[in-house]
C-alpha cells in the first residue's frame, strides 16, 4: 500500500545517520564476541542464582517459605521492571554503551555482595535446627540490608544490560547501503538468541549443580567471577565499538502527550474540517487525529501558531503541544493494554518456581544409581519445551498444515495467545494433582514432620507441568511480542519489545500479593498455612487449585478482550489470503482498521475511484 510504504520511508533513518554509519570503520563482526559474551555471562550468572535462592533464604537466613518467596517475587519484579528504566536512560541520556557498561559493573558488585554473604558468617543469622524452629533467630536489619543491596545492584545491572545489548550489537553491523545487510543482521540475531538460550541452560544445570554439590561459596563465587570476566571483556573492546549518541526517547514522547492533554483539557476541540488547527510535520503521514480517545486530541491542538510553533517548525514547548503522530502512538498503546493484561496471569503461573523446587527436593530425583537431577534444574524442561516447540512449529507443523490445505497456513497471533493461556491453566491443574498425590504419599510414609525427607515418588512426575508451562510461554509470549510488533507503528518497536517484561514485573508483584493473602488467611487461628515452610504440612495443592481457577477466569477474560479488540492485522491478511476479502477490500479495511485508527489519513487515489 502506497500510504504505508510512504510512512515506512518517513520512519527510516536520516541520510546523515546512514552516511555516518557507512563512513565509520568501527564495529563489524569483530565486536560481536565481546557483546555476546557480555550478555551470555550476565545471563549465566543471574539465571543461575534464582532457582536455588529460596533454599538459601530458608536455610541460611531462617526465613519462612512465604517470606522468602515474597522477597524473590519483589526481586524478580525489579529485574523485569528495571529494563524499562534502562531503555529510557539509554535512549534519552546515557547511550547504549555507557548504559551496558554501568549495568555490568552494578551486576558484578551485586553478585560480589551476595558471595560475601556466603563467605562471611557474620552476614547471616546463626545456623539453627530446622526440626525445632523455635531455636531459630531471624536475620538482623543490617544482614537484611546487605542482602537487599545485592539484589538491588543485580536488578540495576539487568536494567542496564538486557534492554540495550541486542540494539547495541545491531548498531555495530547495521550498514543499510550493504546488499548483504539483512543477512548479516539475521545471522547476528540468530547467534544472539542461540547464545541466550544456551546461557540459560548452562545456568539451570551447571551453576545449580555446583550450588547443590559444592556449596554456596563456590556456587555464588562462579557467577560473580563470570560477571567480572563479562565486564572486563566488554570494556576491553571499547575502542572498536560504534557508539550511537542518545536521542529523544519514545517514552518521553508518550509522556508529553499525557501532560499536554492535561494542560489543554479546558480548550474546545476544533471541527474535523479545521485541519490547520492540528499540529503535524509536513512530511508526516498523520495529519488529523482519530475519533477514539478524543480527550487526547487536545494535546495536538494549535491554539496560537505564533506562540506554539517555533521558527524551525517544531513545538515551542513539547510538553504543551504534540504532533498528531505522537497522539496516535499513545492511543495505539492504550488500545492493546486489555489484551496485554491477559498475559499477566500466565506470568504469575510461570513465576511460581519456588514451589516446584521444594516439591523436587522432597521427591526421588535419581535417573540412575549414581546421578540425580538437581532440584533447581527442573526448570530446564521449560526451556527445552520452548526450543522444541519453536522448531516443530516452524519446520513441521506449518509445512504439514500447508501441504494438507494446499496453500500456506498461518496460525493467528490471537489464537496462539489464547492457546497459551489454556496450557497455563492446565499446567496449574496438573501441578495441583501431582502435589496432592505427593503429599498423600508423605502422610502414608509417616514423614509429615520432616520437610527434608524424600517421598517414595519419582520427581519426573513434575516434568509434564514444566512442559505445559514451557508450551504456554512458547505460544503466548512469542505471539504477544509478534502481536505488538504487527499492531504498533515502527516508531514504537522499543515499546513492543518491553511490554512482555513489564507484564512479568506486574505479575511478580501480584504473585507476592496473592501469596501473602493466602498465607495470612489460611494461617489464622493457629492453623497450618497452605504455603507452610514444611511442604508436607502445608497444602500447596490448594494454592495450585486457586491459581487454576484464576487462570480459567483469565481465559474467559481474554476471549472478551480479543472480541472487543476486533480483527488484528494478521487476521485481515489471512482473510485476504483465503479469498474471503478481495485485495481491494483488504486495502480499504487495512487503511481503516490499521491506519485510520492511528490517524485520519487520506486514502490513495486508486481507492477513491
Amino acid at each position: 500500500m502506497e500510504e504505508e510504504q510512504r510512512c515506512a520511508t518517513m520512519q527510516s533513518p536520516s541520510t546523515e545517520e546512514r552516511d555516518a554509519d557507512t563512513k565509520s570503520r568501527k564495529g563489524g563482526l569483530l565486536s560481536m564476541p565481546f557483546i555476546i559474551a557480555n550478555e551470555s555471562f550476565e545471563k549465566v550468572a543471574s539465571y543461575g542464582l534464582l532457582p536455588n535462592m529460596i533454599v538459601y533464604l530458608m536455610k541460611d537466613y531462617n526465613m519462612g517459605f512465604a517470606e522468602g518467596n515474597n522477597i524473590l517475587f519483589f526481586w524478580s519484579a525489579a529485574i523485569n521492571f528495571m529494563p524499562l528504566l534502562g531503555a529510557f536512560l539509554s535512549d534519552s541520556y546515557l547511550g547504549r554503551f555507557l548504559t551496558i557498561g554501568l549495568g555490568s559493573i552494578a551486576s558484578f558488585l551485586g553478585m560480589l555482595l551476595l558471595w560475601l554473604t556466603a563467605m562471611i558468617p557474620a552476614t547471616k543469622p546463626p545456623v539453627c535446627d530446622q526440626l525445632h524452629p523455635e531455636t531459630c533467630r531471624s536475620p538482623t536489619a543490617a544482614q537484611l540490608t546487605l542482602l537487599a543491596a545485592s539484589f538491588t545492584l543485580m536488578s540495576i545491572g539487568a536494567g542496564g544490560i538486557r534492554p540495550c545489548t541486542l540494539a547495541f550489537g545491531a548498531d555495530q553491523i547495521d550498514r543499510r547501503d550493504d546488499p548483504n545487510n539483512k543477512r548479516i543482521l539475521e545471522r547476528f540475531f540468530g547467534w544472539y538468541y542461540a547464545s541466550a538460550s544456551f546461557s540459560v541452560l548452562i545456568a539451570l544445570t551447571g551453576i545449580v549443580y555446583i550450588q547443590d554439590h559444592v556449596g554456596w561459596k563456590v556456587g555464588f563465587g562462579v557467577p560473580a567471577s563470570l560477571m567480572l570476566v563479562a565486564t572486563v571483556l566488554f570494556f576491553a573492546a571499547s575502542s572498536i565499538y560504534v557508539k550511537q549518541k542518545a536521542t529523544k526517547s519514545l517514552f518521553s514522547r508518550l509522556a508529553q502527550v499525557a501532560v499536554a492533554a492535561f494542560k489543554n483539557r479546558k480548550i474546545a476541540l476544533p471541527s474535523a474540517s479545521a485541519s490547520n488547527k492540528w499540529f503535524y510535520h509536513t512530511d508526516s503521514c498523520f495529519t488529523q487525529p482519530s475519533d477514539k480517545l478524543r480527550f487526547l486530541n487536545k494535546a495536538c491542538v494549535v491554539k496560537n501558531p505564533e506562540q506554539d510553533i517555533a521558527a524551525d517548525g517544531t513545538a515551542a514547548d513539547p510538553w504543551s503541544l504534540c504532533t498528531v503522530e505522537q497522539v496516535e502512538e499513545l492511543k495505539t498503546l492504550i488500545k492493546v493494554i486489555p489484551i496485554w493484561s491477559t498475559g499477566v496471569m500466565m506470568s504469575i503461573n510461570i513465576s511460581q518456581s519456588s514451589f516446584p523446587l521444594l516439591q523436587a527436593k522432597s521427591m526421588d530425583r535419581h535417573i540412575s544409581s549414581t546421578f540425580q537431577i538437581p532440584a533447581g534444574s527442573f526448570g530446564t524442561f521449560v526451556i527445552i519445551t520452548i526450543v522444541i516447540w519453536v522448531i516443530l512449529y516452524d519446520r513441521a507443523i506449518l509445512p504439514l498444515a500447508s501441504k494438507i490445505r494446499g496453500k500456506p497456513v498461518h496460525f493467528g497471533v490471537k489464537s496462539r495467545m489464547g492457546a497459551g493461556l489454556v496450557c497455563s491453566a492446565m499446567s496449574m491443574a496438573l501441578s495441583a494433582i501431582v502435589e496432592n498425590i505427593r503429599r498423600g504419599k508423605a502422610i502414608r510414609q509417616g514423614i509429615v514432620d520432616d520437610p527434608n525427607a524424600v517421598v517414595n515418588m519419582s520427581a519426573m512426575w513434575l516434568v509434564p507441568q514444566h512442559c505445559l508451562n514451557g508450551l504456554a510461554e512458547a505460544l503466548n509470549a512469542i505471539a504477544q511480542t509478534e502481536f505488538y510488533y504487527s499492531e504498533f507503528p515502527k516508531t514504537m518497536s522499543s515499546v513492543a519489545s518491553s511490554l512482555f517484561g513489564l507484564g512479568m514485573a506486574v505479575a511478580n508483584l501480584l504473585a507476592s500479593a496473592i501469596m501473602s493473602t493466602v498465607d495470612n488467611v489460611t494461617s489464622k487461628g493457629g492453623k497450618e498455612s497452605w504455603v507452610s515452610k514444611n511442604i508436607n504440612r502445608g497444602h500447596f495443592e490448594n494454592y495450585y487449585w486457586l491459581l487454576t481457577i484464576l487462570s480459567v477466569i483469565n481465559v474467559l477474560y481474554y476471549v472478551v478482550c480479543s472480541w472487543a479488540y476486533g480483527p488484528s492485522v494478521d487476521q485481515r491478511r489471512t482473510a485476504m489470503d483465503d479469498g474471503k476479502i478481495s485485495s481491494h477490500e483488504e486495502e480499504l479495511s487495512m487503511l481503516e482498521a490499521r491506519v485510520k485508527e492511528e490517524g485520519e489519513l487520506q486514502k490513495p487515489k486508486e481507492l477513491q475511484a
